[in-house]
């Protein structure tokens, strides 16, 4: 008996679980670690969001391969895609899909001709970002029926408007939720819907990076939509 065949009886049992644990997170569910505070205040650095893998499709693991596909991301839902450009994993929210005529200006989104409706709820509420503690203006958008909260960071101003396009067919248009802190549409071009690998629903854990990573126990389980 080789080696090889000694680890494997000794350790088959483990192996298997932790094949089947790959695949498990490949194709059905999986959580993302959010390393950056471009989707504030929906998220914020420190959290581990659960991401349904089968919410639009059915796909082979560890691959961008459909088997089925039962629906697409409308707007309004955070997905996990890979980038276009350099292939990394990102999570944005979906704010335009194919067919959509999308401009914004100071920062307000118009679709389809009509402004979004907002109303601001916060003048200065302090958000932890990449360049420390800044002041942001906190809105609430009514996107497609579903109230979000937006941020908007006077200090960055990144981009505060754009267009109109037209959204082609199989697309999407992503932002952060940070309006003026985030890598998305505006950067990155529009996202074909094959390269989006999930939807993410709910924080299941947060920690904080910049306090010793300690836990933030009032993000834990919380929902992405009321």
């Amino acid at each position: 008996m080789n080696k090889l065949t000694a680890l494997w009886r000794e350790y088959k049992g483990v192996l298997c679980f932790i094949g089947l644990m790959m695949l498990f997170r490949s194709a059905v569910a999986d959580w993302n670690y959010v390393p950056s505070s471009s989707m504030n205040p929906t998220l914020v650095a420190g959290d581990r969001v659960l991401v349904n893998k089968m919410a639009y499709s059915l796909r082979l693991p560890f691959t961008l391969l459909e088997v089925a596909r039962w629906d697409v991301p409308h707007a309004g839902d955070v997905i996990t895609f890979d980038s276009p450009r350099d292939g990394l994993n990102l999570i944005k929210r979906v704010v335009a899909v194919g067919g959509d005529e999308v401009a914004m200006r100071d920062n307000q989104l118009i679709i389809n001709g009509q402004p979004v409706p907002r109303t601001l709820l916060d003048p200065a509420r302090e958000l932890e970002t990449e360049s420390g503690l800044l002041n942001a203006q906190i809105w609430r958008e009514q996107l497609a029926g579903i109230a979000i909260d937006v941020a908007r960071l006077p200090q960055m101003n990144h981009l505060t408007r754009f267009g109109p396009v037209r959204v082609p067919a199989g697309k999407l248009l992503v932002l952060g939720d940070s309006r003026d802190n985030s890598n998305d549409s505006r950067f990155i071009g529009f996202i074909d819907i094959q390269r989006v690998t999930g939807q993410a629903f709910r924080v299941a854990m947060s920690h904080d990076p910049s306090n010793l990573y300690l836990p933030r126990l009032n993000r834990w389980w919380l929902p992405l939509h009321s």
